[in-house]
């Protein structure tokens, strides 16, 4: 078993803000045009995404596929932007 633990009241340093770019599962319901692949995720991703799904009426591929679009788009923002993230 791990050791618990133990928080202090000390200075964290530089730290920097990274803006939220992640969609909400709702915003991942959307339709959008695909390419099939084959790929491996972890059962408790696949979980979560098919429980998402389930509860706005879509399905869970197309959500991961809206992820992994908006991770995208955030990414191509910051390289013409010249920052990071």
């Amino acid at each position: 078993m791990r050791e618990k633990t133990k928080y202090t009241d000390e200075p964290l340093g530089d730290v920097e803000i990274i803006r939220d770019f992640l969609p909400s599962p709702e915003e991942l319901a959307f339709r959008d045009e695909g390419v099939k692949i084959t790929l491996s995720l972890s059962r408790k991703s696949v979980d979560f995404f098919k429980s998402e799904a389930a509860k706005h009426q879509t399905q869970y591929q197309r959500m991961i596929r809206k992820l992994l679009d908006a991770y995208v788009d955030a990414q191509q923002r910051s390289h013409r932007s010249g920052g990071r993230g």
